[in-house]
């Protein structure tokens, strides 16, 4: 027999086997003015069709313009119905270079790059990397400027978790999520407006201190901050935490356990949610933290859920941190006293920003040459940072955050680089979605929380 016998005639549709040789053609056909068409059914598409039943598995990608993948993240999804199969992670869509730029500038116009990393937590990248600059120059910041970085930091902890539950929220329908805590969020943004001259990328933190001492009344305003956030924080437990909808939209999803937090390097609030009380202020403190009286949320249940309750939980600690720390406050400086590092030097905040205050600009240009000379050449060339290494992790939002500088002895570093937590938690969304539907990705990935700028930086 040849091929030919086994299949049908293509003119009119009929089974030349022997078989089907008596039987009547099995595909109707109707004529058009593009000629004779064919409508076929079963016979041999029935045989082509059953290798394909075992096998419904298709590929698609989300992002990196999808709205609910934070920014520019795009994940290669292959799926079997609304079954997640497998999952990858593309990155790179930001990329800004900031570690490389580094290079080029002074260390103290570094802080002006970093900040830009995690933009929703500026301040934490200025403390870590602030602090490797203070280690390697082997100094201490005066006792005013590390309660006040530790009183701004927690300010902006608030901030970053509550871009957290607005933007989660929303990914996954909750409207009221959004409008809610990016309402919580602006009160954050205007008093670190006030506190720093700038709502994100502040550039306050510097090495050896703070660009300059806080406002006259900053007591009063953080006192009234803090009654408004204790306000407000019970409102998300009343529309959040005791509703059945968001907590079985997030209830055994994304579960990821212990021993996979570990072999990933996942930290911050996914690790605690899996019971490990890992918070680097506490475990390795750091300005001043050593002194405060905080609590540190975890749980078991290792899922979306506990990852919120944990994060609500946190902004509560926060406001406990901040009240501690104004009271603690007393009078001093906020920048070392070793002229050959206090950049800027006198700042103040005037009608054109923030600039040198008018009696040290009077000073340098008026009556000492070598004021102006030594202002002249730490602004443009800054100063000599000893030769050595140094690694300088702080616990931000999302986790460790750590800062690794070689220095060469010059007056720029030889090499920055950042351990950023979204870039390694990331790693954790394949064991979190794959075997999950696909609508559970998008409360997987708001549970980690990722900012790309930081991933990608």
């Amino acid at each position: 027999m040849t091929t030919s016998d086994r299949i049908a005639e293509k003119s009119t549709g009929t089974d030349t086997t022997p078989e089907g040789s008596d039987s009547a053609p099995y595909a109707e056909s109707r004529e058009t003015t593009e000629g004779r068409v064919y409508t076929v059914s079963g016979g041999d598409w029935d045989d082509v069709l059953s290798d394909a039943t075992h096998d419904e598995r298709m590929v698609i990608n989300m992002g990196p313009q999808h709205p609910s993948t934070h920014g520019v993240l795009r994940l290669v999804l292959e799926m079997e119905g609304e079954r997640v199969t497998q999952l990858r992670s593309v990155i790179g869509y930001l990329h800004t270079g900031i570690e490389k730029n580094c290079e080029y500038r002074t260390w103290t116009q570094g802080v002006t790059f970093v900040t830009r990393m995690d933009y929703l937590a500026p301040l934490f990248n200025e403390m870590g990397y602030c602090l490797g600059v203070e280690k390697l120059l082997g100094i201490e910041v005066p006792r005013r400027a590390q309660l006040l970085r530790v009183l701004l930091m927690e300010i902006n902890r608030i901030g970053s978790h509550l871009v957290y539950i607005a933007t989660g929220g929303m990914e996954l329908g909750a409207t009221t999520a959004m409008t809610l805590g990016f309402r919580e969020r602006e009160e954050v943004l205007h008093l670190l407006e006030y506190l720093t001259g700038l709502r994100m990328n502040h550039a306050f933190i510097r090495p050896g201190g703070l660009a300059q001492d806080m406002p006259d009344d900053f007591h009063e305003v953080i006192t009234k901050f803090c009654q408004v956030m204790d306000e407000r924080l019970p409102l998300y437990d009343k529309l959040f935490t005791g509703q059945p909808i968001w907590r079985n939209r997030l209830k055994d999803v994304g579960y990821l356990p212990v021993d996979a937090c570990i072999a990933l390097g996942v930290t911050g609030p996914v690790l605690r949610s899996a019971g490990i009380p890992w918070d680097l202020r506490k475990v390795e403190p750091y300005s001043c933290y050593d002194e405060l009286e905080f609590d540190v949320p975890t749980s078991t249940d290792a899922d979306c859920w506990a990852r919120y309750l944990i994060r609500v939980e946190e902004m509560h600690q926060s406001l406990r941190i901040i009240r501690q720390v104004l009271k603690m406050l007393e009078p001093g400086p906020v920048m070392v006293e070793d002229k050959k590092v206090a950049w800027p030097a006198q700042l103040s905040i005037s009608s054109d920003g923030m600039g040198n205050s008018l009696e040290h600009v009077r000073k340098i240009m008026g009556q000492s040459m070598e004021s102006l000379i030594h202002h002249f050449k730490l602004v443009t060339e800054g100063f000599s940072v000893p030769p050595g290494q140094v690694y300088t992790p702080v616990e931000s939002p999302r986790g460790e955050l750590g800062y690794h500088l070689v220095s060469d002895g010059g007056t720029r570093p030889l090499r920055v680089h950042v351990r950023e937590p979204s870039f390694v938690n990331l790693q954790s969304m394949p064991a979190m979605s794959e075997g999950g539907l696909v609508a559970d990705v998008i409360a997987a990935i708001a549970s980690i929380d990722p900012v790309m700028g930081g991933v990608d930086r």
